[in-house]
């Protein structure tokens, strides 16, 4: 193909100067290919085909720098001092009353698992039987332990308590929620300091 345009006229400012992406020579310089500035220094005797004069074998070795590669030896940990300035008085009463009834419920499998253990091993039996005797007479038999201590009796007992723990302690947690967001308004509230391992 054969272009039939003619001759094109040239942009005068790059017919006169360097295109945009070059630099001028400097002043008493002569063009040529432009070099970029060198980060370290060239030996004091200059290099030879990659190595220094003077050195041969494994001194080039030890001449040449070695580049750093940027790893850590050690890892770091990163800490931030946080402050917790008010607690949700909502957010306490749930997450108390959550945690009272679980304790509530260990209270009365532990109650029931001690019973059956010492029934188990004849505790009530030779208790009951000295304090029968002890508060025995002519006419009465004494107090029957065993039956006072029976295990749905132990039970009724364990649960109400569990009850009442599971009330006061939900309680107690709320109103120990506001007083902490009242002190925290004066001291600025407990600060804790939080470390992460990469």
């Amino acid at each position: 193909m054969t272009d039939t345009r003619g001759p094109q006229p040239q942009y005068e400012g790059y017919a006169t100067g360097p295109l945009p992406g070059e630099r001028e020579p400097a002043a008493g310089q002569v063009g040529g290919p432009y070099h970029p500035p060198q980060a370290y220094p060239s030996p004091a005797g200059g290099t030879q085909g990659g190595r220094p004069h003077g050195t041969q074998g494994t001194g080039a070795a030890q001449a040449s720098r070695l580049p750093r590669t940027g790893a850590r030896t050690t890892p770091r940990t990163r800490k931030a001092r946080l402050r917790v300035a008010k607690a949700d008085p909502w957010s306490v009463m749930k997450v108390s009353f959550l945690l009272s009834i679980a304790l509530g419920i260990c209270t009365v499998v532990a109650a029931a698992v001690l019973w059956m253990v010492m029934d188990a091993m004849g505790v009530f039996e030779t208790v009951g039987g000295t304090i029968s005797e002890a508060t025995g007479s002519n006419d009465s038999g004494g107090f029957d332990l065993q039956s006072f201590l029976s295990l749905p009796r132990v039970l009724i007992f364990t649960s109400v308590i569990a009850v009442i723990d599971v009330v006061l302690a939900t309680a107690l947690a709320t109103l120990g929620s506001f007083i902490y967001n009242l002190s925290a308004g004066f001291v600025g509230g407990v600060e804790l300091t939080l470390a992460e391992d990469e």
